[in-house]
This record gives C-alpha cells, structure tokens and sequence, in this order.
C-alpha cells in the first residue's frame, strides 16, 4: 500500500481473548494483526475485558459476553443480553471510528452489520462461520450487496453456504510458522483439537479410537460439560484423554506428537485452523470431505478425506496413515498458509476496500 493504514480491529463479542471461548477466531485475529503491524500499519485492538493477546495493548470493553450462534437454529431471533458487551464494543467504535482509517470486524453477530451503514468510516466484516440462521443471512447479505468488496469468508465451501456466495472474497487463512515446531517422528497416539460441543462430532473421532486402539488426546475450550459426559458414559473404555485447552505454544509442541488429527464436524467448517497447524507440524490430517478441511487436506499427499459421519472411514483412514510423508505436510503448510501469505490477501482485500 501506498501508506500505511489506521485500523481498528473489533473481536468476538463471546468471550475474551485467550479464553477460548472464540474459538479459531482468537488465532486468527492474533494472525492477522501481527501481519499488518508487520507490513506497517497501525492497529487499535477492542476486545472484551479480561482479554490477553501475546504482546498487544487491548482496549478492554466491559458487558456480558453474546451467546454462541452454533447454539441457535435458523429461526432463532436475534437477542442481546442487558449490558451487552457487543453493543458496549460497537458503541466505542462509533465514537472512535474518526481515528482510523478503516474498521474490522471479526464477530459473527447481527449487530455489526445493521449497524454498518451508520458508520462514515468503512466496515470490512471478516466471516468466520457459513449460513446458520435466517436474520444473520439478511444481515450479512444486505451489507455484501450495499458495499462489495465488505465481505470477507476462509473458504469457497463457507462461501456456497449463503445465497451471495459470489459477493464473498475468499482469504482462506495463515500462519505464523517460526512457532509451530516440525516432529518426524509421532508417537501412537492421534489428536483431536477444538470446542467441546456437539456441532464438533467428537463422538464419531471417540468411536474410531475405541476401534483402533490407539490413545485419542482431546485439546479444546470445555464449551458444552454435558456433552462430554454423555460421550464418556457412552464410551467407558474408550483410550481417549481430555487435555485442556492450551496456548499455541503448548498444542503445537503436543499436537506434533500425534501420528495424525481427526476433524470430524457435523457442519460446514469455515476453515479449520487446527488442520493448518497440524500441517505445520507434520502431522497429517483425517477430516470429513465437508466444509474448508476439504480445501486443505490433499488426499493421499497430507492426509485423507473420508465421507462425512463415517466412523468406518475415519477407521481405514488411520490404518493408512503411515502412507502419508510428513515433510510433505510441512511444505503444503508452508507454500500455502503462511502469514506472509495470509497478509497479502488481506492487505489486497483492504486495499480494494479502503
């Protein structure tokens, strides 16, 4: 770019930074603003109180956290509790926009977009889930015909989830690879990473360890303690270890252990941060052919795609998981979503905005 740019970066209204609660949004954002501080530009980072990222100064906005939208069907209105930390975030953006040159915004929630047109700075919203309801749809929609270009999805799959599909620039996603260490040699054990709840499928990556008998170590926010007991009581004897929800720098070193990763969603993913990193590692990735893993997984060259909900599959997939090399799983990480890489696609992306 011609100059560099004064951004404001709006996160998840779910919870704080470094709580987990948001999910692959939270490395992503992290991601993402280091590339631009990188390239230059200058970033204000709003976030709700109690967050912590690396080295950033965040302005901590106080209020209660959004529910989930993975908890919602599609006719479930649009509700914001009392002292609504979304609306306490978009509020200071409103009254601070004259600072900046130009807004992100990173939480998948109805608000941003209603209130987009009332802003005389440009919102850019950075879609991180495909169509789950109807209002967000709208609201979504109304702003990519308003003002092409607005919005941003991590996948052509995500993207096939709206009727404006067309509308949608497509960033896939990066990563900061000097912090994933590569580790030839597994261990027998196999990983699954993310948020504990039902819309994840743990169950079906559970059953396929029982089966094998190889230890299933479990790393992900405790977002739903319910499922999770069901799927201990369902499985008594299943070789599966719930570890916690760690920083990138813990997952990366034991993630890399592991002979391979199951993804096993019941949705269209958006993207699957967890499988890029798991590239950077070396270790090769088992998913569901559904959703973004499907974009990131090749086959045969750095995992395997299995037909969505098939334990059986998951099941033949790990038996051949020796077949795959996992220095080639490095280089697909490494040529492919890297965070020079990622940040070139949204430096592009603001440019053709701002």
């Amino acid at each position: 770019m011609s100059r560099p740019l004064r951004l404001m970066l709006l996160s998840t209204p779910v919870g704080p930074l470094g709580s987990g609660k948001g999910g692959g949004v939270e490395l992503t954002l992290l991601n993402i603003a280091n590339a631009l501080r990188q390239r230059g530009h200058h970033l204000t980072l709003v976030a709700p109180e109690g967050s912590v990222l690396e080295d950033w100064e965040i302005v901590q906005i106080p209020g209660q956290w959004q529910m989930m939208a993975q908890s919602q069907d599609r006719q479930t209105p649009i509700m914001m509790p009392a002292q609504s930390v979304l609306g306490n975030l978009w509020d200071y953006a409103h009254r601070h926009q004259d600072s900046v040159d130009g807004l992100i915004n990173f939480a998948y929630d109805w608000l941003p977009f209603y209130l987009t047109p009332f802003f005389h700075r440009p919102v850019a919203h950075l879609v991180s889930m495909g169509s789950l309801s109807e209002a967000m749809d709208a609201a979504i929609g109304q702003v990519a015909v308003q003002y092409p270009g607005a919005i941003a999805v991590h996948s052509y799959a995500q993207a096939d989830t709206f009727s404006f599909a067309a509308a949608c620039r497509v960033l896939g996603n990066g990563l900061d690879l000097s912090r994933y260490t590569f580790q030839p040699q597994p261990e027998a054990a196999l990983g699954w990473v993310g948020r504990i709840s039902p819309e994840k499928g743990l169950e079906d990556a559970v059953a396929a360890a029982q089966q094998t008998g190889l230890p299933l170590r479990i790393w992900g926010a405790m977002a739903d303690a319910t499922y999770w007991q069901q799927i201990q009581q369902r499985f008594p004897d299943a070789p599966v270890s719930y570890e916690g929800f760690l920083s990138t720098a813990a997952l990366q070193q034991e993630l890399g252990k592991c002979q391979g990763l199951l993804m096993t969603p019941r949705w269209v993913e958006a993207f699957g941060n967890v499988a890029i990193e798991a590239l950077a590692c070396g270790v090769p990735v088992i998913a569901y052919d559904r959703g973004g893993p499907a974009e990131i997984v090749q086959s045969g060259e750095t995992g395997w795609l299995v037909r969505p909900d098939s334990i059986a599959g998951l099941v033949d997939a790990i038996a051949r998981l020796p077949n795959i090399n996992r220095n080639a799983c490095r280089h697909r990480a490494e040529t492919e979503y890297s965070n020079q890489a990622m940040g070139d696609r949204v430096e592009q992306w603001l440019h053709s905005l701002l």
